[in-house]
This record gives structure tokens, sequence and C-alpha cells, in this order.
């Protein structure tokens, strides 16, 4: 094994439910050898879907039809934590899940969203293509996935809000967020004294519009494919988080492959990977002026304020000892000294 964005609701729906029947219509069931499910969570213009798709075409032609995968965005099989099962259950074959949602699989995976740990994406790839990325495919392997390809980009989180805008540490005090299954975030939010609330996305724009919760944190490129703009005022760009999405397979469905097959697999998510990347860095400044243009305020807030507030908790000294020494000197070569 191989290691316009803007739609409405009505679109969103009916392109989801009819991408995997498209993806099945170019090709008879009966002429594939090998029938595969790859599921996401993300909208399915999201630069996640586009890619995958890609990847898929490419798989087919290069097996001369013999693999024929269907995608299925949009958590169309189900919520997150829905699918996670589903891939080590083998029921699903494929699926792309951020780093963070992850953790609550194999805890050490939730090190890279560790809150301001990365200044930039020379950081970001030097790290997860380097020592700490290959540690962490390793500690996935040891359960019944492993990750495709190399990790793929979800961006730099960000802070909106309906209420206030976040503009300093002091703002977060109290402040109802909503925030992924996440260990890492809800330690994070916690210590910078807010209220995380865990909630699945397929829940996230209905909380926000029934003010369930005040705000949420996420890359731009899912505030504006998932159009959370339409429920909340400001943008606060505080970088606070780096996430990246594993394309994970179940072992045993990807062993009864033939090695040419897997190979071919491997190979496409991988160059999609890379692409996809290059999507995200690219859209996630094409949307500010974007998101700025439907009437969002974008706040630029000062991030070593942030760090100096954690400096002043136990944040980082509790995650090092649940991440272990090995994987946080790995961290640190990269992004320096934590706490």
């Amino acid at each position: 094994m191989k290691r316009d964005y803007s739609i409405n609701r009505r679109t969103f729906v009916t392109g989801a439910l009819s991408l995997p029947l498209v993806a099945a219509l170019k090709r008879p069931a009966s002429a594939a050898e090998f029938n595969l499910k790859y599921a996401t969570g993300q909208d399915p213009t999201h630069p996640v879907n586009k890619r995958a798709q890609e990847a898929i075409d490419r798989i087919r032609e290069a097996t001369s039809g013999r693999v024929d995968i269907k995608l299925y965005p949009a958590n169309q099989l189900g919520s997150d934590t829905d699918l996670l099962a589903q891939v080590r259950n083998g029921s699903v074959d494929f699926f792309n899940l951020s780093s963070m949602v992850l953790a609550t699989f194999v805890p050490v995976c939730g090190i890279t969203s560790l809150g301001f740990a990365f200044k930039g994406y020379d950081q970001v790839w030097a790290a997860m293509d380097g020592d700490l990325g290959a540690h962490l495919a390793k500690q996935i392997e040891k359960t019944p996935i492993f990750a495709v390809s190399r990790i793929w980009d979800n961006g730099f989180r960000q802070i909106t809000s309906s209420t206030k805008e976040i503009t300093s540490p002091a703002d977060l005090k109290g402040f109802k967020l909503r925030v992924p299954p996440a260990p890492s975030l809800t330690s994070l939010f916690k210590a910078l004294e807010a209220a995380p609330s865990p909630i699945n996305f397929n829940e996230l724009y209905s909380a926000l519009q029934t003010k369930v919760v005040e705000g949420q944190e996420n890359p731009l490129a899912i505030i504006s494919t998932a159009r959370l703009y339409e429920v909340q005022k400001s943008i606060s760009l505080t970088n606070h988080v780096w996430d990246g999405y594993w394309v994970l397979a179940n072992k045993a469905s990807f062993a009864r492959l033939p090695t040419d097959v897997q190979d071919i697999i491997s190979k496409e998510i991988d160059k999609s990977g890379l692409e996809q990347r290059k999507d995200i860095a690219t859209l996630s400044e094409s949307l500010k002026a974007d998101l700025k243009g439907k009437g969002i305020n974008l706040i630029d807030v000062k991030q070593d304020e942030f760090r100096a507030t954690l400096k002043t908790t136990t944040f980082y000294a509790d995650w090092k000892k649940k991440y272990g020494d090995e994987a946080w000197s790995m961290l640190e070569k990269i992004s320096g000294k934590l706490g």
C-alpha cells in the first residue's frame, strides 16, 4: 500500500445528489471489475471534490475501465463520524477526513491542528511532507485504515461571529462557538475562555441560523462554499489552526485490489492532493475580496496576543504529554519552541 463558488441551497442539494449518478452514467456498472465508494463531507463545489473527481476520472482511464469509483460529496452517506466508522468497516472504500476529527480515533493526528503552532504554509508542508507527516501516517496504519496519499489542505481556520467582533483573546470569553468534534479545538478555545460546542458539520448551518451558537471557525473555502456568511456578520482572520484532510482507505478493501491498481489509485489521488493544495492557497486569498463584497466584515488580528495568552495556561504542556515527546519534537523542529 502507498501511501463561480457561489451556489444557492437548491443547487447545492441537486448537485450533491446528482454527482454520483453522473459518474455512474459514464460507464455501465457491469463494465467495471472493481466498484468503489469515495465519500467526502464537503460541498460539491469545494476543491476537494473537484480534484477527487479528476483523480477518479484518471484512475478509470488508467485502468481501462476496470475501476469505477463513485464520489459521494456533502456527507451524503452520513456525518464525518458516521463515515469514519464506515471506512473502518469497509462499507466505504475512501474517505477524506479532517486531521482534527481523525484525532478522535488516532489521537496523535490532532498535533497538526495545535493552536497557533504553524505560522504559514512553508512550515506546514515542511512538517507534513517530512518526518511529522510520515510519523502520523504510520500511526494511522496501525488501525484498519491507512492514508492513501500525502495530506490534502483544509487551510488555516478563521473565527466567524453573528454577534460581537473577535479582535483579541478577551473577546472570546464566554463566546458560544461551534467546533468540530475534535479535542484539540475544544481544548484550545477552553484555554482561551470561550464556550466551545462540538457540532457535526452537516448540522452547522442550522445551528448558526437558530443561534444555538454565536459563531464558528473554519477555513475561508468552507465558509464560502457552505454559505456560512449568510448567517454570520464578521470573520476574524486568526489563522489559529491549520488543518488538513487525510484521504483514508480501508486496508482490507484496498488489499483486495491488484498491485498495479493500488499503485495507480495512490499515484492519482496524491497528484490531485498536490493540485488541491494550490487551489486552497489561491482560493483563500481571492475569497477575502469575495466575502467583503457579500457584506462580511474581515478583521485582522494580532496572533501574538493569542499565543501570549496560551502561554499563561497549561495548554501546550498538556498536549505535549498527550502527543508524546517523539511527535512533539518533530513538530517543534519546524514550529520552533512552543509553550
